[in-house]
C-alpha cells in the first residue's frame, strides 16, 4: 500500500492545526461550558428578539457579527438518560419538521468528559414556497447536543450560516466537547 506525500503532508498539517480558543463560563451548579473567546454574551433584550419564546435560553453568545450564535436552553423532561436511543429518532424527527431540508452530517450518542449526550450535526434548509415572489432560502450549519440530568433537559446549539460551515465546523466541534455537566 503506497501512501501520497500529499496525504502525508495534510495529515501532518491537520494534526498541527491550531485548536479553537475557549473560555470556560459557569452557568450554574454544576454546568460549564466553553465559549469561543471572540464571543460576547448576548444580553436580555437581544436575546428576546433573537430568541422569541416564552422560555429564553440560560445563555447565548454571538460572534461580533452577531451571525454565529452558542446557545443554552434548560427544559423540564420526564425522559431519563437511558432512553437516549429512542430519543435520538424523536429528536431528529422533530428536526426534520423545523426545516424545509436537512442534511444530517452526524447523528449520535456520544461521551464527553464522562457524560452521555445525543449530538446532531447537519445543515438545515428554510424555503419560502408561499410567497410569489421567493425570498433566497436560508442554510444554516448546526451542532446541537443533548443531555438529561434529573429532570432537565439541558439543549446546546451552535449555529453559523451554511457558507461558513468550514471556519465553523471546528469551533463548534471545540465547544461541543468542552461541556462540563456534573
Amino acid at each position: 500500500m503506497k501512501i501520497s506525500p500529499f496525504l502525508l503532508l495534510l495529515f501532518g498539517l491537520l494534526a498541527f492545526a491550531p485548536k479553537p480558543k475557549l473560555t470556560n463560563v459557569k452557568l450554574g451548579s454544576g454546568l460549564t461550558v466553553g465559549v469561543p473567546a471572540t464571543f460576547a454574551p448576548l444580553p436580555d433584550d437581544g436575546i428576546a428578539v433573537k430568541y422569541p419564546s416564552p422560555r429564553k435560553p440560560l445563555a447565548v453568545y454571538s460572534d461580533r457579527s452577531g451571525r454565529v450564535d452558542y446557545s443554552v436552553a434548560v427544559r423540564p423532561t420526564t425522559f431519563e438518560s437511558m432512553d437516549y436511543g429512542v430519543l435520538l429518532k424523536i429528536y431528529k424527527s422533530s428536526i426534520q419538521r423545523l426545516y424545509t431540508k436537512v442534511d444530517f452530517i452526524k447523528e449520535d450518542i456520544r461521551t464527553v468528559n464522562g457524560r452521555d449526550f445525543m449530538y446532531f450535526e447537519f445543515v438545515s434548509t428554510v424555503a419560502d414556497s408561499q410567497r410569489a415572489n421567493q425570498l433566497a432560502p436560508i442554510k444554516r450549519y448546526q451542532a446541537v447536543q443533548y443531555a438529561i440530568q434529573g429532570q432537565q433537559l439541558y439543549i446546546f446549539t451552535f449555529v453559523a450560516p451554511a457558507n461558513e460551515q468550514a471556519q465553523w465546523q471546528p469551533t463548534a466541534q471545540a465547544v461541543m466537547n468542552a461541556i462540563v455537566l456534573k
